[in-house]
């Protein structure tokens, strides 16, 4: 089906010239984004003022950021709740630099993402004196063709509908990820003199699905059947509800112990009798030696397998390992994010949910009772510093005030306590960012926050980020306020770069040095920032800083109420370690 787009007849009170631009907003809301996150920029000013007086600002609506960072992680934050994409637009070179961080990080996270840019006109003549020179580039997208699936830079209004479409059919095919498409200022600021026919999306959406052969299905089957020890390692899968099930199910019909890992979010119900460690951040001696004892396992696009399988075999490996994943389809030369070459016994290029969906109507329940042979249960963790408020301490006072059920964590720290707070649905937790690039946390929140308010709005979207982070995404939390789209930010703050701070213990350990010195260069001291009064001063509410148990009970509830009324909200929260003696100032 295709739709014609007629040039009007001059209204002397309205002007009703059709332009280039307007072509490829219309192809833009075609294909079904209902937002485009931006930071402004000439180079695409006809492209606006199509969203704008063309289109009405609806289907897709603008979301407006404070940067082009925090315009690609609030689209990626979207996508990771509702495993679809919104589209950005950066400007020019300049707005391409800005985000390519983010990219970055959507593309580690094999996240889609729609961006699109502009440049400055390619025909030198129509470039104004200095300002469109500089902003206009020779092959725009090789500043981030290494971490993309595809880009294109149309050389007219038509070739910008086919790079439209295809870019969205690219960004969500498996594996998904971030596509760029280039549109010359020229291009769209031409006036259409001729009735334009616009092609319709519906014969260019189909994606297509990705399934294992029979041939696979019956190689695993007898691998998984024969073994005593399964083990399956849960990674990047769904959100939907009926896969979630289908992973409880196969997990019970193998009697295998599962691994999750927090960089992808819920994938599995940690308080599963089958799930006997935390999520993983790194392998414990105890996960390793459990894991050296197994006979066969189960990889479903597990982030880093080779990585894993090194930490537990140094040699010669002890399990049948079947590696299912997709992953390869867009691993490069440039970007090691695709980890090491994991050995495989027998490899299955499909995605994990469709795997499992086929796996189980040829999969006949095992006899042994998966519950009698479950490893041992994570233990709850109980961490004491000093007189601080800690990790455990906010987890505690979530659960006495809240309701668990209907919170979904956007992001959650190292060292949470999972064993406080167990993953029951697909929605319990996003997940990381994809490629840690600090700074994502507050873009990518209300990115997701957004999501949950289209998509979950009985859900309580909350995101735990330290005040690192917090502090170099800041200004993404004005987009909040100004969209009034619910969040709870809780900031644990330790007034540090605290990674860094054990890193650099770490080296002057090592090398026989003073290990009191780790913190110069890391604590965010003297003065101490206001995290509260920042959020305040861009319309949300704050509260904090908080330093006692009192004052973070009293701080939960409060901020939970704010949440249930619609308020975007940062907490405070100072926690330990702190040790008073490194907070002097020396010159």
């Amino acid at each position: 089906m295709k739709s014609s787009i007629e040039v009007p007849k001059k209204n002397k009170k309205k002007n009703n010239d059709l332009w280039g631009s307007d072509i490829i907003a219309n192809s833009i809301r075609n294909i079904g984004v209902p937002y485009v996150t931006l930071n402004p920029g000439a180079s695409f000013r006809g492209l606006h003022d199509s969203f704008v007086n063309y289109l009405g600002n609806v289907s897709p609506k603008i979301i407006l950021c404070l940067h082009e960072e925090h315009a690609v992680s609030v689209a990626h934050g979207y996508a990771k709740v509702a495993e679809k994409p919104l589209a950005t637009i950066l400007h020019s070179n300049v707005g391409l630099m800005h985000g390519s961080m983010a990219i970055f990080n959507t593309f580690c996270d094999r996240v889609p993402v729609i961006i699109l840019g502009a440049t400055g006109p390619l025909d030198a003549k129509k470039r104004r004196p200095w300002i469109d020179w500089i902003h206009t580039s020779q092959d725009q997208a090789s500043l981030i063709r290494n971490f993309i699936k595809w880009d294109n830079q149309p050389g007219s209004t038509e070739a910008s509908i086919e790079a439209v479409y295809r870019a969205a059919n690219i960004a969500q095919t498996f594996p998904k990820g971030p596509v760029y498409v280039c549109f010359d200022v020229t291009i769209q600021e031409e006036k259409i003199n001729n009735t334009f026919t616009l092609p319709s999306y519906e014969k260019f959406k189909q994606i297509g699905n990705q399934f294992p052969s029979q041939e696979d299905i019956i190689k695993a089957k007898k691998i998984l059947l024969k073994a005593k020890k399964p083990i399956i390692f849960y990674g990047r899968v769904s959100r939907n509800k009926n896969d979630w099930k289908n992973r409880i199910l196969l997990a019970e019909k193998l009697g295998a112990t599962v691994f999750t890992d927090r960089k992808n979010g819920a994938s599995f119900p940690t308080n599963h009798e089958l799930h006997s460690f935390p999520p993983l951040q790194f392998l414990s001696p105890k996960e390793i030696e459990f894991i050296k004892k197994s006979d066969a396992i189960l990889s479903l696009d597990w982030v880093d397998l080779a990585g894993t399988i090194s930490q537990v075999w140094s040699k010669k490996i002890g399990a049948k390992i079947i590696n299912v994943s997709l992953d390869n389809f867009v691993h490069n030369g440039w970007s090691m994010d695709h980890q090491g070459f994991p050995p495989s016994d027998l490899r299955i290029h499909s995605t994990s949910d469709s795997f499992i969906s086929i796996l189980l109507k040829n999969l006949q329940k095992k006899t042994n009772n998966y519950v009698k042979r479950r490893a041992l249960s994570f233990k709850k963790e109980k961490i004491i510093l000093n007189d601080n408020l800690n990790l455990n301490n906010i987890a505690e006072c979530l659960k006495k005030f809240s309701e668990p059920k209907k919170i979904s964590f956007l992001r959650l720290p190292g060292g949470w306590p999972f064993s406080e707070w167990p993953l029951t649905d697909p929605l319990s937790f996003i997940g990381y960012d994809g490629g840690g690039g600090i700074g994502s946390g507050p873009g990518m929140s209300v990115g997701s926050a957004l999501a949950f308010r289209d998509l979950y709005p009985k859900r309580l979207p909350i995101s735990i980020i330290g005040d690192g982070d917090y502090l170099m995404g800041i200004n993404a939390l004005w987009t909040a306020a100004h969209y009034k789209i619910p969040l709870l930010i809780i900031v644990a703050n330790n007034q540090s770069y605290f990674n860094d701070e054990m890193h650099q213990d770490r080296v002057a350990l090592e090398r026989g040095r003073n290990r009191e010195n780790k913190w110069i260069g890391q604590k965010i001291v003297n003065p101490e920032v206001d995290l509260a009064k920042l959020a305040i001063s861009q319309g949300l509410k704050g509260i904090g800083p908080i330093k006692t148990l009192k004052d973070l009970e009293q701080g939960i509830i409060e901020s939970i109420n704010l949440l249930k009324a619609g308020y975007p909200t940062v907490l405070d929260v100072i926690i330990g370690p702190r040790n008073p003696l490194v907070f002097k100032n020396k010159n």
